[in-house]
């Protein structure tokens, strides 16, 4: 929309490319309970059926967390809710009159300040602003002066300047040109600018990626009291339980919904599975006894119209289908030939880019049997650290000594940096294996969650947790000594970081 802002959609149409009925709720009840609902939809890509007839609704006001296998579509359906994708079947439909948010997609960047740049997303602000220098009618400049005591203009600075130190900004900061920051921190100003404009629905995307420890407290918080309605695709179980009060899930093409945070959507389908294996356990039983009876009988005179009856039973008869276990992502790194210590020493040394040192007077040494955790606020220099260790980065003072047979083992914060695109995870592993058959390196892909036709698909069609297990598939070939995660749980799900966390406490 011309004019409008990046983190909000304003106005939005009463609904979104639509093949399917009209809408099945009167309207009045679509005016003040339903702010997002998705009938039959139907969208596939690539050959692949991504959501085939999958319906839920989502109520106003409430706040709901999307969830799924990595690569199930929860991203795509963001998109089509945007309108950014048009579905192959099914309605999209929206509460007529609202407001849609998003966190932009790409960072801000110009010499506007931080908090200008928030300012900017309540677009009626804005808008009201402007039109008070240049209105002269008595009628219109009390018309405008009321609209913006209506919404708190007034506060207005204050409240941006709120979010933007929740997320890490000191005052200064807020006051620099965003393009004096790094591609991080400005995605981070573009979520301040998002949750300030304070739109109807509100769409997130692993919100936490990438915040520092604080900064996601923070985010935790201020979602648990949003007065709108939030849709959040998130692993973070954490936040799953805090913020969100239903769990959708993205199963086998379908969207299902549960009551509760994580923790009781877990629980609740696990119960339920119990109970459908139950149930087709009884019914298989109830089958068998029915054929064995018309079997016994039909040819019988006496006992053929019962046995026809039976039949009719049997073709009536729904199948309960068999709870499809679902894919365990293992993680396994070899252990590796123990080394002498120490493995790594830094005598004070130096690191940083060009001649401009990040970080000085760095004294470390790390052993086999150490387990270290990096800790410090966005900016501070925890990645250029693991950099200097994984060699990526040379000292520029001081000295850093390594065992000559150290094998290293990097998982980078930033995938597209270590992955070719155009590339599938085939032949990035079978690169790194040049002397093994085939099934090896598909088996080994298979461990971490590449089986069949995910191990073809090019780097650029993969989830972002896709592109993480690949990493770590990768990484893991040559038995690292060391083995360097920067941010190794963002975009994995749920279930791979449990798996995740089972092997790095196997790992020797």
């Amino acid at each position: 929309m011309q004019g409008a802002s990046p983190y909000i959609r304003e106005r939005m149409p009463p609904f979104f490319p639509e093949t399917a009925g009209d809408f099945p709720f009167p309207r009045a009840r679509v005016k003040t309970r339903r702010m997002l609902h998705i009938t039959n939809l139907v969208y596939r890509i690539g050959g692949r059926t991504l959501f085939d007839n999958a319906t839920v609704a989502v109520t106003k006001g409430h706040r709901v967390g999307l969830v799924g296998r990595n690569g199930s579509g929860k991203t795509t359906l963001f998109k089509l809710i945007l309108g950014e994708l048009s579905a192959d079947g099914g309605a999209i439909k929206l509460r007529p009159g609202g407001s849609v948010g998003t966190v932009a997609q790409e960072a801000p960047a110009g010499p506007e300040t931080l908090i200008d740049v928030v300012l900017a997303a309540d677009t009626e602000r804005a808008e009201l602003l402007a039109r008070a220098e240049t209105a002269t009618e008595a009628q219109d400049i009390a018309e405008i002066h009321t609209r913006l005591a209506d919404i708190n203009a007034e506060t207005a600075p204050a409240r941006a300047a709120r979010i933007l130190a929740g997320l890490g900004f000191n005052e200064a900061e807020q006051n620099r040109a965003v393009a004096e920051f790094s591609g991080g921190w400005r995605m981070h100003v573009a979520l301040a600018a998002a949750l300030f404009a304070n739109p109807d629905l509100l769409l997130l995307d692993e919100p936490t990626n990438h915040l520092d420890l604080e900064a996601a407290l923070w985010l935790e918080t201020y979602l648990a009291t949003w007065p709108g309605t939030l849709v959040v695709i998130s692993h973070d179980r954490t936040l799953l339980n805090k913020v969100v009060g239903e769990i959708v899930h993205l199963d086998d093409t379908k969207l299902v919904r549960y009551q509760g945070g994580y923790d009781r959507f877990e629980r609740t389908r696990r119960e339920r599975q119990e109970l459908d294996a139950k149930m087709r356990t009884k019914q298989m039983a109830q089958r068998r006894h029915i054929e064995a009876f018309v079997e016994r009988f039909r040819y019988k005179a006496s006992k053929a119209r019962q046995a026809q009856s039976r039949l009719k039973m049997l073709e009536k008869m729904e199948p309960i289908a068999s709870a499809a276990s679902d894919r365990t992502i293992t993680f396994q790194f070899p252990d590796p030939d123990p080394l002498s210590p120490p493995l790594v020493a830094l005598d004070e040394a130096s690191v940083g880019y060009d001649d401009n040192a990040i970080l000085s007077g760095l004294d470390l040494r790390i052993d086999m049997d150490d387990r270290i955790a990096l800790i410090g606020a966005n900016g501070n220099g925890k990645s250029t650290l693991v950099k200097l260790l994984a060699g990526r980065l040379k000292t520029m003072q001081g000295k850093l000594v390594k065992s000559s047979k150290l094998k290293v083992g990097y998982f980078a914060q930033h995938q597209a940096e270590e992955l070719t695109l155009s590339e599938t995870p085939y032949q990035h592993l079978s690169r790194l294996m040049p002397m093994a058959v085939e099934s090896k390196v598909r088996g080994h892909l298979g461990r971490f969650g590449f089986s069949g036709e995910r191990a073809d698909v090019t780097c650029e069609g993969l989830s972002g947790g896709e592109k993480a297990r690949l990493l770590f598939a990768m990484m893991s070939l040559e038995a690292p000594h060391l083995m360097l995660l920067d941010e190794p749980t963002n975009h994995l799900d749920v279930d791979a970081r449990e798996a995740l966390i089972q092997a790095l406490n196997m790992y020797d």
